[in-house]
């Protein structure tokens, strides 16, 4: 079976939100457009507890942009987003998400970010997609979402190394680009990997 990932597509990510990626709003009308392929689509949230540790305001100094150490591995510092029970962290209002569809959540544990869908950063903790997909008998996940450059190309990566065959649609996702480059490096280390790009 097939499934639509749809990630992150949250307030905090479009305009107007705390770390709003450039047009990020404009992927919602063509993952709306995708439902309808797909048998199983499934969301993730970015669900962060105050002060957590990749916010620059929880670690004195730091400004956003900034890589700092931290709990043994390299941390981009963001401002602070999608903190659990803020209107940031509700998904955008044009993305159409119906009751019935599974919704995981990431970046709960206050220590340690979480970029990919699966998988916290430090690699200990699931989300507990993995095995849903399995249960599901999923053998092919469309990615879609925000942002091309963390959350959907560390997504994609999990992915494929779970044996999950991947594609990844270029019209439903955007990058944050913090350097230049930022985008067309993730899609080719996606690619590189073995996903498939849709253009």
């Amino acid at each position: 079976m097939k499934s639509l990932l749809v990630v992150d597509v949250q307030n905090d990510f479009c305009p107007g939100g705390s770390l709003a990626v450039k047009d990020g709003d404009r992927v919602v009308p063509f993952i709306n457009s995708l439902r309808k392929s797909f048998p199983l689509t499934v969301f993730t949230r970015d669900c962060h507890p105050p002060g957590h540790s990749s916010f620059a305001s929880s670690n004195p100094g730091a400004k956003v942009g900034d890589v700092i150490r931290l709990n043994g591995g390299e941390q981009v510092m963001w401002p602070d987003h999608c903190v659990r029970d803020t209107p940031g962290a509700d998904f955008h209002p044009g993305l159409v998400v119906l009751p019935s569809d599974p919704v995981f959540f990431k970046g709960e544990l206050k220590d340690v970010d979480s970029y990919s869908a699966f998988l916290d950063n430090d690699r200990s903790h699931e989300t507990g997609l993995r095995a849903f997909l399995k249960e599901q008998r999923v053998t092919d996940v469309f990615v879609v979402g925000l942002a091309t450059d963390y959350c959907v190309k560390f997504t994609v990566l999990d992915a494929l190394g779970m044996g999950f065959t991947t594609h990844v649609y270029r019209a439903g996702c955007r990058a944050v680009n913090l350097k230049p480059g930022d985008e067309e490096g993730a899609y080719r280390e996606m690619t590189g990997a073995g996903a498939e790009l849709i253009e």
